[in-house]
């Protein structure tokens, strides 16, 4: 009996003990998953402003992707070069650094930040300087420039598909709040549909030549 009766106090000590871990782990904050519908709403963003760089740039001839409509002003050929570049450089910064980054305030409100990313890098009023290895120096021709976008979205595409833990990392960013791998994705996105408009105001350039 005192033998059972040892065994019996232990057993209540750990199961008041195994309680306690429970109870602190529903304290700790879960992060927060990537829904499906988020993550095909992100891979119907990467294919529409695919889509759109593609037949913006389109049939157009060397002299059409040349054009300048200022001396400061960037070709359509070097735009394409440089969402090209941009492309890659964050795909790379997203798989090596951010999925490293720690985890982000658990009360943050990640529906209004994915609102932000989109509506903001579109937003072709504020202006930005690109950095000088995004910067466009005729390293590819346009249709390299394309093939370099196109292989580049695919594995931003194929990332965002198949990685979990999207929405467990954040940095600081250019929009004034830390965004998370996913959100980063739809900048990257975002990114390119800026780069478009860019790319239809200089079609839409009275000199722009007409073939």
């Amino acid at each position: 009996m005192k033998s059972h009766r040892l065994w019996s106090s232990s057993a209540h000590q750990m199961l008041r003990g195994t309680a306690v871990i429970a109870l602190a782990l529903t304290a700790i904050p879960a992060s927060a998953d990537l829904s499906d519908s988020d993550r095909q709403a992100g891979l119907a963003q990467l294919e529409r402003t695919r889509h759109d760089v593609i037949e913006a740039t389109k049939g157009l001839s060397d002299a059409q992707l040349k054009f300048k409509a200022g001396p400061d002003r960037w070709s359509i050929g070097e735009v394409l070069e440089h969402i090209a570049l941009s492309e890659g450089f964050f795909l790379e910064t997203i798989t090596k650094k951010i999925m490293q980054a720690p985890a982000g305030k658990p009360d943050r409100d990640i529906k209004a930040g994915d609102k932000l990313v989109l509506a903001a890098i579109v937003d072709r009023s504020h202006k930005a300087q690109a950095p000088g290895p995004l910067t466009p120096t005729g390293r590819w021709s346009p249709r390299e420039s394309t093939d370099q976008f196109l292989k580049a979205r695919a594995r931003t595409a194929e990332f965002l598909r198949s990685t979990e833990g999207l929405r467990d990392h954040v940095v600081d960013s250019p929009i004034g709040q830390p965004l998370d791998a996913y959100q980063w994705v739809l900048f990257s996105s975002a990114h390119s549909e800026r780069h478009t408009r860019q790319i239809l105001e200089v079609k839409a350039d009275p000199n722009f030549p007409a073939k």
